[in-house]
């Protein structure tokens, strides 16, 4: 498809991959929507890339997407490409008698639910317009486990799967489905692993975009730029060695807790 001349909305584009997602494809004269929750951050974003549209908005709020959807197609009806890239990654002891059973499932919320009703809330406008794509923004963690971050791995994985349902059923309404399986990069997401997971696997969010922003192009509906496509190969032939490593990072890590 083409990633030129596009009106394109990306949530949580305030920070991570969502804002170098901004910034490029800004830099490719495409028409850049972001939304995140923070007006702090969406204004310091505003700074940075002037041509960046904002809107605040929580994707983990229904009625906060209808009221995008309608602000956001009165103002550019055009707007044919959706990025979910929202999302929130917590390291959790399920030992912790702290979390109740609101907070357990935030990022359910955020990172499963808000995905699929933005999809819900835009895909009829996005059955009306030319060259319309959605991309929804996974993890290699979908294929692999892991115990440090349970509910986390839990959403990717349902996202996935997801994905991969909404591309069959929207194969005859000219909508292109993507999936971004993305690896571990340096961004503030991850910021709260430093020391549980090795730097050297973590990669830079300019070179992450980047190779999404060219499977894009050439039409790859299931992208994994860095060792995303390793752990999908360890998960499928090599499962119960990859889950055991994946327990180990855990363990290390939750060793010496007093929950």
């Amino acid at each position: 498809m083409k990633t030129t001349n596009n009106t394109i909305l990306i949530t949580g584009g305030a920070s991570g991959i969502g804002l170098e997602f901004a910034r490029q494809l800004i830099a490719l004269d495409n028409t850049v929507i972001i939304t995140g929750r923070d007006p702090v951050k969406l204004d310091a974003t505003k700074l940075k890339l002037p041509k960046v549209h904002t809107f605040q908005s929580d994707v983990s709020d229904p009625e906060a997407i209808k009221t995008l959807y309608s602000r956001v197609i009165e103002q550019f009806p055009n707007l044919n490409i959706l990025i979910n890239n929202a999302g929130e990654m917590r390291k959790l002891d399920l030992h912790d008698k702290s979390i109740d059973l609101d907070n357990i499932t935030r990022e359910i919320e955020i990172n499963l639910s808000g995905p699929v009703r933005m999809v819900q809330q835009f895909l009829p406008h996005l059955q009306r317009v030319p060259n319309a794509a959605i991309m929804n923004v996974t993890s290699g963690i979908a294929f692999v486990p892991f115990p440090l971050a349970p509910i986390y791995g839990a959403t990717k994985s349902g996202l996935q799967s997801y994905t991969r349902s909404l591309r069959s059923q929207l194969k005859k309404d000219n909508i292109k489905v993507f999936e971004l399986v993305a690896p571990g990069s340096n961004t503030p997401l991850n910021d709260k692993f430093a020391g549980d997971v090795d730097p050297k696997t973590m990669m830079e969010p300019d070179k992450l975009v980047a190779a999404a922003i060219k499977g894009l192009k050439k039409d790859k509906y299931q992208i994994f730029p860095g060792i995303a496509f390793i752990l999908a190969l360890l998960g499928r032939f090599l499962p119960s060695f990859i889950f055991n490593q994946m327990s180990k990072i855990a363990e290390r890590s939750f060793a010496g807790s007093n929950l």
